[in-house]
């Protein structure tokens, strides 16, 4: 990890400046938390480059005249969605922290459950084709259950881990958070990952964890109104990247065409936005927010003194 650190800590520094020559660099190392003051040998710059290349796929060259400035010669690769851009910013952002540790108490994080305790075993099991064995928390059931998973991929969701897999207990490929597991297993059963499966296919039109063989609903153009002003976030935080589009802008109101499979996760995420989106279409899914938010009424109504 320290060394990770370092890699990224290079990475940000250059694609930060743009182009920067090594003595700059060897100047912002210095007063760096991860340098403890020391000077970053050429050699070992050169070591982290090769390093750089073959874990992040970035490639930090030389402009080969004037100042022999550094940059990264395909710095789209830090903003492309996946997880080498995702380590890319966490481990930046932890440096960032450990940089300003002197004004901890004015940094504020947010601590949510992500099942961190058994995502290196299920990682583990995914790379040596295990079967895994655990107790699962049903919330709707309100129950506990065993499972057995032939572990496919993992997925993160709202700063929960997820696992998916070929369940053998229903013989279907389900979705199981990592908060509601315990009792975790690594059996010494072993499977064959499917050639023909793809994690980024199965999660194609969905929004968050429902998705693939999990859900009986097909993908639609859902079509929502939203007031001005909430326009913006959705604007640049779309329900999901590259499935949404907005199809008209006015001074009161957008318009957005998001393509989508209109599952319950999807109405929750329309409810969050209050009154400032309205579903237009498809149909279902607007009787489905109506009847929410008339069953939300009633309730609040009911209370009432």
């Amino acid at each position: 990890m320290n060394s990770l650190s370092k890699y990224v800590w290079l990475v940000e520094t250059i694609h930060r400046a743009g182009r920067i020559s090594l003595e700059d660099i060897n100047d912002r190392w210095r007063t760096s938390q991860l340098s403890d003051g020391e000077e970053l040998p050429r050699r070992t710059f050169f070591k982290w480059r090769c390093a750089i290349e073959k874990l992040f796929d970035i490639n930090i060259v030389n402009e080969k005249g004037g100042s022999y400035r550094y940059y990264i010669e395909n710095a789209g690769e830090i903003e492309k969605k996946g997880v080498k851009s995702w380590l890319v910013e966490t481990i930046g952002t932890s440096n960032l922290l450990m940089e300003n540790i002197s004004l901890r108490e004015r940094i504020i994080v947010e601590d949510a459950p992500s099942g961190r305790e058994f995502l290196a075993a299920i990682i583990g099991a995914m790379k040596d084709s295990r079967v895994i064995a655990f107790t699962y928390h049903n919330y709707w059931r309100a129950d506990y259950r065993t499972h057995e998973l032939e572990p496919y991929f993992v997925k993160m969701f709202r700063q929960r881990w997820y696992v998916v897999g070929r369940s053998l207990t229903h013989d279907a490929v389900r979705v199981f958070c990592l908060d509601r597991m315990s009792e975790l297993k690594v059996t010494e059963r072993k499977f064959h990952y499917p050639a023909d499966f793809s994690p980024e296919a199965y999660f194609a039109d969905s929004f968050g964890v429902i998705g693939g063989s999990d859900s009986e609903v097909q993908p639609e153009h859902i079509r929502l109104k939203v007031a001005a002003a909430q326009a913006n976030y959705i604007r640049d935080l779309p329900f999901k990247e590259g499935h949404q589009t907005e199809v008209e802008r006015t001074a009161e109101y957008s318009i957005f065409d998001i393509y989508l499979r209109p599952t319950y996760d999807v109405v929750q995420e329309i409810l969050w936005n209050g009154p400032a989106v309205e579903v237009l279409a498809p149909q279902p899914l607007r009787r489905s927010v109506a009847e929410m938010t008339e069953r939300m009424e009633q309730i609040y109504k009911s209370n009432e003194r």
